[in-house]
């Protein structure tokens, strides 16, 4: 199967940080990748060269089997959807305008949005529970509604293949539950996904596929039944977990 970004040789750095060397792994359709690894090591930077927007030091990131750089933003955007950490500034528009902004890659005209693009961003905001929020100031919302928004904005892209950076940040625990169900109807439809994870019980639940980020750079990545171990888990945070055994499943708690 033709995978939707390749990685090979790849090798990032961030102010002298080393975030992973020569690393190879592809993303194929309807694979869900947790990246996880300690605050600092550079799951952000490492999502921001997936997507182009860093420029690696060496290797090189494909999008179906052409460098991401042969590829116009806007073309790239019809496909790659990126959710980054505290990308918005001040938003003066309304929830339904801002979700709209995912739409912009297949703006034809000038002069406003189509018919289907309402419709499509009308779609990603009842994906979200945000349709009676749809005309609120976006400024107003909390932090989890404000994330929200920046999903469901995502969700109207209608890409293949997305780039989520902490997708659950500031979602309480149902919200947090709602989420991981679209993403799971995603992958269901063929779309892959990637995404920094903190807590590894969604890693375990959702993810097909993890990716492994360690402070020296060293990276693990594959199966997520194999690599998500009690061994594994411990090096990559440095703390002690305790292993739990749930209804015949394993799940890991740090070790307070």
């Amino acid at each position: 199967m033709q995978a939707f970004l390749e990685v090979r040789k790849l090798t990032v750095a961030i102010g002298g940080k080393l975030i992973c060397r020569e690393l190879d792994m592809m993303i194929r359709p309807g694979e869900c990748w947790g990246v996880l690894g300690q605050n600092g090591v550079g799951k952000t930077t490492l999502l921001r060269t997936l997507a182009g927007l860093h420029t690696p030091q060496s290797g090189m990131v494909s999008w179906n089997g052409v460098a991401l750089a042969a590829h116009t933003r806007r073309n790239l955007a019809r496909h790659l959807g990126v959710l980054l950490q505290n990308e918005v500034g001040e938003f003066w528009g309304s929830v339904q305008e801002y979700v709209l902004l995912g739409r912009f890659p297949y703006r034809a005209s000038l002069f406003g949005y189509s018919v289907q693009d309402e419709a499509l961003a009308q779609q990603a905001l009842a994906q979200m529970e945000l349709e009676g929020l749809a005309q609120r100031p976006y400024n107003t919302l909390s932090g989890g509604e404000q994330q929200r928004a920046a999903i469901a904005q995502a969700l109207a892209q209608q890409a293949q293949c997305y780039l989520l950076d902490e997708p659950l940040q500031h979602l309480d625990l149902r919200h947090q539950a709602q989420t991981m169900q679209v993403f799971s109807r995603l992958k269901e439809q063929g779309c892959a996904l990637m995404m920094v994870l903190h807590d590894t019980l969604w890693a375990q639940r959702c993810c097909d596929h993890v990716l492994m980020q360690f402070a020296d750079g060293h990276v693990l990545h594959g199966i997520a039944q194999e690599l998500l171990t009690r061994t594994h888990l411990e090096a990559l945070y440095q703390c002690p977990l305790r292993e739990l055994s749930v209804e015949g499943e394993r799940w890991f708690v740090a070790g307070v």
